[in-house]
Order: C-alpha cells, then sequence, then structure tokens
C-alpha cells in the first residue's frame, strides 16, 4: 500500500513513514492511493470473532509491507486488552435505533480506540528505527486524554499537547492536567481549538523545527487514527445484518475524522447506506451541505465542545477523494478558503456528497432535551456530543437501513449537562471521581507560534 497526499506535492510513502510523518510536507493529508476491498465472503468471516482480531484482518492491507500480519496482531491485540468490555465497541438498542457505545476505552472517549493502537504502532516503529519523536497535538477534549493515556512513559516519544483554555470540560481538563508522566507537557491557549490545530498544522509547515524536533502527529491528520476507526464500522454493520443489510451511521461532528474512518470502511465495501453528518450550532459542515458553500463564522462554545469547531480536518480527505484526486486544485481552494473564510463546492462534488450524506444540526436547546427524553425512556444516560447524534437521527425519514448513532464519550465526562438535562446528580466512575483531588500541570500560553515552538523546545530538552 502507498500513500498520496491531498495536494499532490509530498513524495508517495509506505504506511510506516506515514505514520511518523503525520501531516504531508505540502500541508496536505495522507490518504492510500486506493481503497483494498473487502468481499462479502471475507466480511462474513469476520463476524463473532474478537475486536483485535478484526482489526488486524481489516488494516492488514493497510500497513503491507511495512508492519507483518503476525506483528500487526500482537500490536491490536496488546491495544484492546485493557477495554472495560470485552466486544470493545458493543451495540445497544435505543428504541427504533442502535446505539454503537465507543467509550469503553481507559479515558472513557471512542479516541482510545484509535489512540491505543496508535501508541503500541509509534513504540514499534520507534524501537525498529531507534528514533525518537516529539508529538504535538491539538485536543478540543477527548484527543488530548487518549493521546496522554496512549503515550505516557513510552520509551522515545515526548508529547506537547494544546487545549483551548476554559473551552473543555472539567474532567476533561483534568484527565490531561494530573498525568504525572515526565514525557506529557500540557498547554492552554487562549483561544479556539481551531487556533490550536492551526498552531499545531504551521508548526508542521516549519520545515527547520519539523526536522530538528523529529515532529509526530496524533490528530486525525495523522491518517493511523482514520484507519484504526475504520473497524468499528465494520464489527457494527456485521452486528446489525451486514453484508446482506444496509446499515445507516448518525456520527457527532467536530473535526470530520470519524465519518471519515466511516466513508473509508464504505470505500473498501461495507455496506452503508448513508453517512449523516451530525453538528451542534457550529455546524459549517451542514451548511455546506445544504447551500453548497462552506463559509466560517466565529466559534460559539456550546454543551458539546469537542464540536466546537469551524475547520474540519479531514473533510479535505473526503473532497480529494470527491475530486477524482486533484491534489494541486484542492490545495488552491482550501488556499482561498482560508484567506476568504468561503468556498463554493464545485456542483459535481456537492451531487455526490448528497448521495453519500446527510447533514443536519442540533441546538444546545435539543441536546438537554434529548438527553432528558432518552433518559426518561430508557433509563440510559448519554454524554452531549452523542445526543447531538441521537436528535439528528431521530429526525430521519424511515428507512429499511438499521440506524447506529455513534456514542462518542461516557456522559460522566460531561456532569454539568447531563445534570442540567436530568435534573439529577450521577455518581461518577472511581478513575473520574479521584480526578479532582489530585495536582495538574499545565502551562499557559497565549496564540503565539513562535512562542508555543520555544516552548515545545523547551519542555522537550
Amino acid at each position: 500500500m502507498r500513500y498520496e497526499s491531498t495536494r499532490g506535492g509530498a513524495p508517495v510513502l509506505q504506511f510506516s513513514d506515514v505514520l511518523l510523518e503525520g501531516l504531508a510536507s505540502d500541508g496536505g493529508l495522507y490518504v492510500p492511493k486506493q481503497w483494498p476491498l473487502i468481499t462479502k465472503t471475507e466480511l462474513r468471516s469476520l463476524a463473532n470473532i474478537p475486536y483485535a482480531e478484526v482489526a488486524q484482518r481489516v488494516l492488514a492491507p493497510l500497513v503491507d509491507p511495512s508492519i507483518s500480519f503476525e506483528t500487526l496482531g500482537e500490536l491490536t491485540h496488546r491495544a484492546y486488552a485493557n477495554f472495560r468490555h470485552e466486544e470493545v465497541a458493543p451495540v445497544v438498542e435505543l428504541g427504533e435505533s442502535f446505539l454503537v457505545e465507543l467509550h469503553w476505552g481507559p479515558t472513557f472517549s471512542f479516541k482510545d480506540i484509535a489512540l491505543q493502537l496508535l501508541g503500541q504502532l509509534f513504540e514499534h516503529e520507534l524501537e525498529r528505527r531507534d528514533k525518537k519523536i516529539t508529538i504535538v497535538g491539538a485536543t478540543s477534549g477527548d484527543t488530548g486524554s487518549a493521546a496522554i493515556e496512549a503515550c505516557k512513559d513510552r520509551a522515545g516519544i515526548e508529547l506537547v499537547m494544546l487545549h483551548p483554555r476554559g473551552r473543555v470540560s472539567e474532567i476533561q481538563r483534568l484527565q490531561m492536567t494530573t498525568v504525572e508522566s515526565s514525557n506529557i507537557h500540557n498547554v492552554a491557549i487562549d483561544g479556539t481549538f481551531d487556533d490550536c490545530q492551526d498552531l499545531v498544522k504551521a508548526m508542521f509547515a516549519q520545515e527547520k523545527f519539523r526536522s530538528e524536533m523529529s515532529l509526530a502527529a496524533v490528530n486525525s491528520i495523522n491518517w493511523a487514527r482514520v484507519a484504526a476507526q475504520s473497524v468499528y464500522y465494520v464489527t457494527t454493520a456485521l452486528k446489525l445484518g451486514a453484508p446482506d443489510k444496509k446499515v445507516s451511521f448518525c456520527v457527532p461532528t467536530g473535526n470530520f475524522g470519524n465519518v471519515m474512518a466511516g466513508y473509508m470502511a464504505s470505500q473498501m465495501g461495507v455496506p452503508i447506506e448513508r453517512l449523516i453528518v451530525a453538528s451542534n450550532h457550529n455546524d459549517i459542515l451542514s451548511r455546506a451541505y445544504q447551500t453548497g458553500t462552506m463559509s466560517m463564522e466565529p466559534v460559539r462554545p456550546s454543551l458539546s465542545p469537542a464540536m466546537d469547531i469551524q475547520v474540519s480536518s479531514n473533510f479535505e480527505r473526503l473532497l480529494f477523494d470527491l475530486s477524482e484526486r486533484n491534489g494541486p486544485e484542492l490545495a488552491e481552494q482550501i488556499k482561498e478558503f482560508r484567506r476568504s473564510g468561503s468556498w463554493v463546492l464545485n456542483p459535481e462534488i456537492l451531487k455526490i456528497l448528497r448521495t453519500k450524506f446527510i447533514a443536519d444540526r442540533a441546538s444546545d436547546e435539543q441536546v438537554l432535551s434529548t438527553i432528558r427524553q432518552v433518559y426518561q425512556k430508557t433509563g440510559v444516560l448519554v454524554d452531549p456530543h452523542t445526543a447531538v447524534g441521537i436528535s439528528v437521527a431521530e429526525r430521519q425519514p424511515p428507512s429499511s437501513a438499521a440506524m447506529a448513532i455513534m456514542s462518542t464519550a461516557h456522559p460522566a465526562k460531561f456532569p454539568d449537562a447531563v445534570t442540567e438535562a436530568t435534573g439529577s446528580v450521577f455518581d461518577l466512575p472511581p478513575e473520574l471521581s479521584s480526578l479532582s483531588s489530585l495536582s495538574e500541570t499545565c502551562d499557559f500560553l497565549p496564540n503565539n507560534l513562535n512562542l508555543v515552538m520555544d516552548h515545545v523546545r523547551e519542555v522537550t530538552k
């Protein structure tokens, strides 16, 4: 398998190089030059086997020849050995739809499913090369704690995680800042998640700094993240009748990585009828879907802070694939979009987009109402991001395809919103309730690239 950049100006690489490269040298994102295919027979053979084994078999064509099939199996089994549910991504009924519970990892977030494997992949490749890296990442909440958990105390890795100051939940912050590990460095940036993400991309664009620090990425700009997430679309579809029946997925969306993983699964042969993009009131994607124009607006804080984003990085991967992989043309369009804040999508691309996807939004009021109604009807508590997905899914017209809603985080990570919605206080899991008694370590910086770069140099000496 070979990988190319969405902007067409970077070297074509194998998986192990893409893993460590993160962002392509031309500012683009890496994608496979072709999608590997899973036949119906192969899909059936994946039913009712352990999640780690499904991951091994689904990801094998994507990592070949960088990682052998046997080694990949060792890494996937290690990655998912410490999940709190044996199925890793169990599916439960929720009225007429289904909830895919993705929060059984060590930090109670769907990000664990990809990042636990990413940590294993990094350690394997660094040991093989006898190399050290500096990971810089940006988080709107859950990526940070999941990446820290996956990378803490690992040889050869220094991790600097940026988060928007005051724009993540208290528990999300504590999960990051209370970790005592000499290779973990937290930074709160005065700005939004988009500002943090732009800082990370800007550091990668500084060739001298990138080389000096041996930068690597854990955000979903790193292809390995998206690839790992595709696995639970396979396991869910199988549980809901694939390959003989189609499944639709409703995905709460911020940076588009989770939806991109679903698109990848569909391109590989998983029978997906529709992918439903569910946004909060920071709804650039649903507005683009409805109007044909992407236009940036100021980010407004919401009850679902991990989705408070206006520039969804992984949307670039989708547009690249839908535009006959014309990297240079896409690069010019993105450059103009970042300059003007507006982008009129090609009518042909928009037509394909509307065939494969649906996009809608949910307000904070709808989120609170959904949390309350789900709890009253089923006794199930859901976090506000998952509630965005449920709210949007419930407004879709009836279909013969089963509706699977991606549950992104444990409700305990957002106790204020859940308590406001239900009127009742619930007990936090011990792993989370103990965080408030721990001391925090975090640095505070303005949204200034040079200062952040200097800080990265200093803390990773």
